[in-house]
């Protein structure tokens, strides 16, 4: 099976490398309309009375996000002291459906959201809002918890467990099932649809062609860029990418977490120590980065539009990296071995504190603190990012490039997981269909790889945000489910009814 899948790769590239000549074009074609059509509805800027105007789909995620946290009562900080007892093992039960532990699903959630976003994302964010924005990505970090918590929770809790132990679950199964509940099958079934169709398309996009994209731009930089010995072998680059990718998703979520809770943790050290050594060789500085923060967040005159704007484009990056009210990290978390739905939810508590208020936050300090914004003109996305490193140190880019394949590779197994359980979920849940989207995501690493795709970002970017549409629907409406779920753990824990593993 192994060797079937190399040969087809093989192809693969040998076909990617022969119609690289005006392929790039056509793709952009077709995906400019699409990222458009969705842009349309679900990034058009609606008015906020007294502030001024904001894209509807991220007022729709901070709303929600604000309202979660308040009907929950700040559950992103009164519940961290139980999620790391979580993590570790502690409320574990013997003999729990599932096929990973709570470490694990978090590992794979954590993987698909800590990417190139945070890289390349993060730059774009403050060369546009200006230093600014990263408070209210911070902000929009810690609100976002509480959004994670909840779907989750759903994940798990209307999940199926198959027969041989495999599980399927996410918002395709808690928009169905759980408003199925209510009485409203047919609406829910509508919503569960648009959240996979949505999720297929975030998955060839952001999940994979994005990632692999822009991880060899990175690579391509520093070995000489155009003129380099690189310069086009990203078909070469993209080959090499979906062999370790295709080997390591053929074992389903076992394999996939077994990478993931080795790589996140290696690639996460390695990012934050080094983005620490840059700032601490710059501590004379920090001070002013942090006031630079603080006044760019609050200052009428700020870069695009005065605070609203920086507003928006902090809290527009933070849901694009850490995608809290998206609902694709439920699908990897509705794997966990548990049989009490609330641990999963309190566990990826954790996820977008890591990914936005640790990751994003250093990142950030990085740039502004070295001065790369001044320095650094016309410089967006990773270039911007590697700028600032290769200022304190001139070698740090090396590292930078190590940690984006990391990031990316890591993004990717856990992007084709989601892609899979929503393609499943629209053509049939079975061996042969996953194997068809498998072949599907692999191609597109390939070509994500060898062409300038323009259109990728605007696709990428406006998929991934319209999943928070249907999403948030569901969430709103099944939000007391979650709430009775964690009153009954919380009273059990008290009482001291819940069997310890450990």
């Amino acid at each position: 099976m192994r060797k079937q899948w190399l040969l087809l790769l093989a192809l693969i590239a040998v076909s990617s490398q022969s119609m690289a000549v005006g392929i790039d074009q056509t793709i952009n074609d077709f995906l400019t309309p699409i990222a458009n059509a969705v842009d349309g509805f679900f990034m058009t800027e609606v008015p906020i009375p007294f502030v001024g105007r904001a894209p509807f789909i991220v007022i729709w995620l901070v709303v929600a996000a604000t309202f979660f946290t308040l009907y929950f009562k700040f559950i992103n900080f009164r519940s961290f002291g139980v999620g790391i007892k979580l993590i570790r093992g502690k409320y574990d039960t013997t003999g729990a459906v599932g096929e990973v532990t709570h470490f694990q699903a978090l590992s794979t959630a954590v993987s698909g959201t800590v990417g190139l976003g945070n890289i390349a994302g993060v730059a774009t964010a403050v060369s546009i809002g200006g230093p600014g924005a990263t408070f209210w990505m911070i902000l929009a970090g810690l609100l976002g918890m509480s959004s994670k918590f909840v779907e989750c929770t759903l994940g798990v809790k209307y999940r199926d467990v198959n027969a041989d132990g495999t599980v399927a679950g996410g918002p395709m199964k808690y928009l169905s099932k759980g408003f199925a509940e209510k009485g409203f099958a047919g609406f829910g079934k509508v919503l569960a649809v648009m959240f996979a169709i949505l999720c297929v398309g975030a998955a060839l996009g952001g999940g994979n062609m994005f990632q692999a994209n822009q991880s060899f731009s990175q690579l391509q930089n520093i070995t000489g860029g155009a003129d380099g010995m690189l310069a086009g072998k990203g078909w070469l680059f993209g080959l090499a990418l979906a062999v370790i990718t295709g080997l390591t998703i053929l074992g389903g979520i076992k394999s996939i977490a077994k990478v993931t809770s080795k790589l996140v943790p290696i690639m996460g050290l390695v990012y934050v120590v080094t983005g620490l050594i840059v700032i601490l060789m710059n501590g004379d500085q920090l001070a002013n980065a942090f006031g630079q923060i603080i006044n760019g967040a609050f200052n009428p005159s700020a870069a695009m539009g005065g605070v609203v704007g920086v507003m928006i484009v902090g809290f527009q990056r933070a849901a694009f990296s850490n995608e809290a009210g998206i609902g694709s990290a439920a699908i990897a978390h509705s794997a966990v071995k548990t049989d009490r739905p609330i641990t999963e939810g309190l566990v990826s508590l954790y996820e977008p504190f890591i990914d936005t208020v640790v990751v994003c936050t250093i990142t950030a300090l990085v740039i502004v603190i070295t001065g790369s914004l001044g320095t650094s003109e016309g410089l967006q996305g990773i270039p911007l990012t590697s700028n600032a490193f290769a200022s304190a140190v001139s070698w740090f880019p090396y590292v930078l490039t190590v940690a984006a394949v990391l990031f990316a590779f890591s993004t990717m197994i856990s992007w084709s997981y989601y892609g899979v359980r929503a393609w499943t979920y629209l053509f049939g849940e079975n061996k042969t269909q996953e194997n068809i989207f498998k072949v599907i995501f692999l191609v597109f690493i390939v070509i994500g790889s060898s062409l300038n795709l323009s259109a990728v970002i605007g696709f990428s970017f406006s998929m991934t945000l319209a999943m928070a549409f249907p999403n948030i629907i569901g969430l709103y409406f099944l939000a007391p489910v979650v709430k009775n779920e964690l009153k009954l753990f919380m009273q059990d824990i008290k009482s001291g009814e819940i069997v310890f593993s450990k």
